[in-house]
């Protein structure tokens, strides 16, 4: 940059050189005349010429912009102007004899170099083809069939097509930038063409899908498309007759999960549509032939059945199900539900739909049993959706009940397996982490199951147009956005299988097997044995075939909780009772009850300190009289233990009554929020106390930490879930307002949880001193602000270096006389864990293998397909049976091309996995294109 500012000037004089005639002398470059006004814009010549000239030299170019020097500088004009004639028709070098001027002699051409006002003639003899056709052979679109007064070039409307794709820009803006290339003053009026260009446009897009399907070579035509067939298939995926046998019998059953289908659900709420237009105004030009489900029965599917509200049982749900809430006044659609190839990110046929409100059962059992449909004979299909916990029960009686019939699956036939999302699932509660976690399940691989959401980050451009629109132009404008993703992601599919594998799988699986060793022989060599490894290994197989078993992931040693704990002393003063034995001074409060009582109450100040805190300068009436009823209930309340804590403490009465002589200040507060209740681990340094009461306050404390985690733990997977629902589906102030109100309360709530357990740590350290408690804040740890996040946030830091917050490893507190059988559960849990980890890695590099074989299958398939194409239609016209042919071929050689493209970058790929992972592998670098960046390839050398 620096080297061409040195430039800059000399750039700018040539610009400025051009504005005018740019040599001495200014005769006609092709006959020498004198008189030689015209220079073309677009013409890679920049010579002047005379007007005979200029047109002779653009019959073949007419939308050539042409400017004429005049009174000292260039003025723009029109090949038009000069008398140039666009003539159509099958005359090679003839005049025609009978040409018929555009209606009024007023015809308008879109094109990449703006917007041009032409005199155009079509071809009137009496052999003559149809106006509209004479055009389409010239490369000019028609804006109808009949008596056409505007067309749009080819080339504007490929471009426009893969700007759409790959910058998202709306037509509106792309359409006026072109009038702007004609006149930027706005001096000379530009015809309006843009509601014609829209609907081109849609045609186009339209046309471009069925020629890609070979709809065009079907002897039958285009009305006799079927539903899902112009959908762009996941080459990777079990095709099952194309890239996989229908029939699986031959496969051993320990082999089968190979072949398995993985689908990945989610529901996209900024894919809104108004109630813009209606189905008879704006019907769809695809109906069901693509990714969208056919619109007429899936109406009738909604209006014949209601849907039942379902109750989340999981606490990560409470945000989902904000989706039923969602407003949905003006809007015909509040987004749209879908089913993606979970391992490839690709859109399924008939895989997607609209909701009319929210993410209700009834529109996304019938979303994905449509995709599903295609995949009658698939062995094992995986189901990953982020509510799969909720949405897996009554599926079955919902599908048998009011699906309809010709999509309800064999669920007898086919083993249907359900998951959550990696992202999502630490929102869930703990037994849906084990149960429905990807990490340990076999047979999937690394499968991650967050495919939809890369998807809609694409999408989600092209949200605010398609919002507008009516329901046909959407889900035809949704429709060639899936496509194109798609085969963006084919063209693809042979840098990205290849790079998971050796850049991630081989050398993970590596590393993952060697961790797996080294633990193994650990426990090999403590007092433990080899036996309970093989105890372990028959747990995880157990369970792994049968759900129903003890799940070896969760911890067997039940956390002590402050309620359990409290319990259990209450227990002990009526044996005590019992006994004779008990030591209570007052008739009702034991010890046990002063204590944990006075626990409570502490409590209780916290938040009355807390929510004192949050009142507003402006709080109402109201507010103000039920802050001080819970003041002076509080009041009360400790009034009635100080009482009764003298019985037990006799020394807090003279701390209080001296000050100076207090562990902490202002003991004697008159507000309640603030008065100091003296605990045994408070005075103990200053004042002899009942050891049993110190006990007492451990154990109370100890529980008190415990439960205070498991609130953090809670708020803060509640708080996450929050946070990405506001983040991905709610717009506009109000719905933010409400939510950030929402999320406040939640976080108020997670502050109180945490002063709670920095409270019960400090007791802890205090008291530890004096019973001489060691190892404990192994498992009760500082807990800093930084803590508090959820399992996948990484805390600014890399994967790589990233540490997993403490509070996730920490699940509960074992009694003492336990900690041999502590520690034997923590090392299974972490064992079986890690073996996971590995097999996932070893399942991953069979199914790449697996999914390299079925890519090059499926493209040899399509090959053949497209030979057989090429003489499958017969026509009358020779010139047509060549077209046909030859874009038969053509695609055939693509599809070979890829085949061969992708086996020469997959060569090396047996040697690698045997050898594990050999140098070379390691330098390797991946300087292919991506889904990020994709091939910039002519659309038309892919359609």
């Amino acid at each position: 940059m620096c080297l061409w500012v040195s430039e800059r000037s000399h750039y700018l004089d040539e610009l400025i050189r051009f504005e005018g005639r740019g040599r001495v002398h200014h005769a006609c470059h092709a006959c020498g005349d004198s008189d030689a006004p015209y220079r073309c814009e677009d013409c890679f010549s920049v010579n002047l010429f005379c007007c005979s000239c200029i047109i002779t030299l653009h019959h073949n170019v007419p939308l050539h912009r042409v400017k004429r020097w005049q009174d000292g500088y260039f003025h723009s004009t029109t090949l038009k102007q000069l008398g140039l004639r666009i003539q159509l028709g099958d005359h090679t070098e003839q005049l025609c004899r009978n040409p018929k001027p555009a209606r009024d002699n007023d015809f308008v051409i879109i094109d990449v170099h703006g917007i041009h006002e032409v005199a155009l003639d079509f071809c009137d003899c009496a052999n003559a083809s149809s106006h509209y056709r004479q055009l389409l052979r010239r490369r000019l679109f028609p804006a109808t069939s009949t008596d056409p007064r505007t067309a749009a070039t080819f080339a504007v409307l490929e471009h426009f097509h893969l700007l759409s794709f790959e910058s998202k820009v709306f037509a509106y803006e792309f359409y006026h930038s072109l009038a702007r290339r004609s006149d930027n003053t706005g001096i000379v009026p530009i015809k309006d063409r843009y509601s014609i260009f829209l609907r081109i446009m849609r045609q186009w897009r339209n046309l471009k899908s069925l020629k890609r399907s070979g709809r065009g070579h079907d002897p039958a035509g285009v009305d006799a498309t079927q539903e899902g067939q112009l959908a762009v298939l996941c080459p990777a995926c079990p095709q099952f007759g194309k890239n996989v046998l229908d029939d699986l019998t031959d496969v051993s059953p320990n082999q089968r999960w190979l072949h398995s289908l993985f689908l990945a659900i989610d529901a996209n709420f900024r894919l809104k549509r108004r109630f813009v237009s209606n189905d008879i105004k704006d019907p769809g030009l695809s109906h069901g032939w693509g990714y969208f489900v056919e619109e007429k029965k899936y109406k009738a599917y909604l209006h014949d059945h209601g849907d039942e509200a379902q109750e989340s049982a999981c606490v990560s749900h409470s945000a989902v199900n904000m989706a039923d809430t969602k407003a949905s006044k003006g809007l015909a659609a509040t987004g749209v539900g879908s089913v993606v190839c979970a391992r490839h990110d690709m859109r399924l046929a008939n895989g997607v739909g609209d909701l009319q409100k929210g993410e209700k059962y009834i529109n996304m059992d019938y979303i994905v049993f449509s995709a599903l449909s295609t995949f009658s004979t698939a062995p094992i299909v995986n189901f990953s959706y982020d509510i799969a916990c909720q949405w897996h029960k009554k599926l079955w009686q919902r599908v048998s009940s009011i699906l309809p019939l010709q999509l309800q699956p064999n669920h007898v036939q086919t083993t249907f397996n359900f998951f959550v999302p990696k992202f999502h699932i630490a929102a869930h509660i703990p037994a849906c982490q084990t149960n429905f976690s990807f990490n340990w399940t076999p047979g999937v691989g690394r499968t991650d199951g967050e495919a939809p959401e890369r998807g809609w980050a694409d999408i989600n451009h092209v949200a605010a147009s398609t919002k507008e629109m009516g329901p046909g132009s959407r889900q035809d404008i949704l429709d060639d956005h899936f496509g194109d993703w798609n085969w963006k992601k084919v063209a693809t599919l042979g840098m990205s299988l290849k790079t998971v594998l050796i850049k991630e799988a081989i050398k993970a699986e590596k590393e993952h097997r060697h961790a797996l060793a080294e633990l193994e022989e650990s426990v090999q060599q403590s007092d433990l044995g080899a036996a309970l490894l093989t105890t372990w290994t028959s747990e995880v197989v157990a369970w792994e075939l049968d759900r129903s078993k003890p799940n070896p992931f969760e911890s067997r040693i039940t956390a002590v909780t402050q309620a359990a704990v409290h319990l259990k002393l209450v227990m002990q003063d009526t044996q005590d009772l019992e006994n004779g034995s008990s030591v209570s001074l007052h008739s009702h409060v034991t010890p046990s009850i002063l204590i944990s009582t006075g626990l409570d109450l502490e409590h209780a100040q916290r938040r009355l300190r807390a929510d004192n805190g949050n009142l507003s300068q402006h709080a109402t009436n109201e507010q103000h009289a039920n802050t001080l009823a819970r003041r002076n209930s509080l009041q009360r309340q400790i009034e009635a233990w100080t009482e009764i804590q003298v019985l037990y403490m006799p020394c807090v009465s003279q701390l209080r009554a001296t000050e100076s002589s207090c562990p902490q200040p202002k003991p004697n507060s008159a507000r309640p929020k603030d008065f100091q209740l003296l605990f045994p681990s408070d005075i103990y340094d200053f004042a002899t106390c009942d050891p049993k009461l110190l006990q007492m306050e451990w154990s109370l404390r100890s529980a008190q930490a415990n439960d205070a985690l498991d609130e953090c733990r809670s708020h803060i997977r509640l708080r996450h879930q929050l946070l990405r629902f506001k983040s991905r589906h709610l717009r506009g102030q109000s719905a933010n307002t409400r939510a950030h109100r929402t999320i406040q309360a939640v976080e108020r709530r997670l502050v109180l949880s945490h002063d709670k357990y920095s409270h019960a740590r400090s007791a802890l350290v205090c008291l530890s001193r004096h019973l001489d408690r060691v190892g404990w804040d192994r498992k009760l740890q500082v807990l800093k602000k930084s803590d508090l996040r959820p399992i996948g946030d990484l805390g600014g830091l890399t994967q790589g270096t990233a540490i997993m917050s403490w509070i996730w490893l920490t699940h509960g507190i074992s009694s003492e006389s336990h900690d041999s059988e502590g520690l034997q559960d923590s090392l299974r849990v972490e064992w079986c864990k890690t073996r996971a980890r590995h097999t996932r890695w070893l399942e991953e590099i069979q199914l790449l293998r697996v999914e390299m074989h079925r890519v090059l299958a499926f493209f040899a398939w399509e090959a053949n397909c497209w030979d057989k194409r090429a003489t499958l239609r017969i026509v009358d016209r020779s010139e047509d049976t060549e077209g046909l042919t030859a874009y038969a071929k053509r695609q055939a050689a693509i599809r070979r091309a890829l085949s061969a493209h992708f086996s020469e970058m997959w060569s090396n790929v047996g040697v690698l996995v045997s050898a594990g992972l050999d140098d070379g592998a390691e330098d390797w670098e991946d300087n292919g294109p991506s889904i990020d960046e994709p091939p910039r390839e002519d659309l038309d050398e892919v359609d």
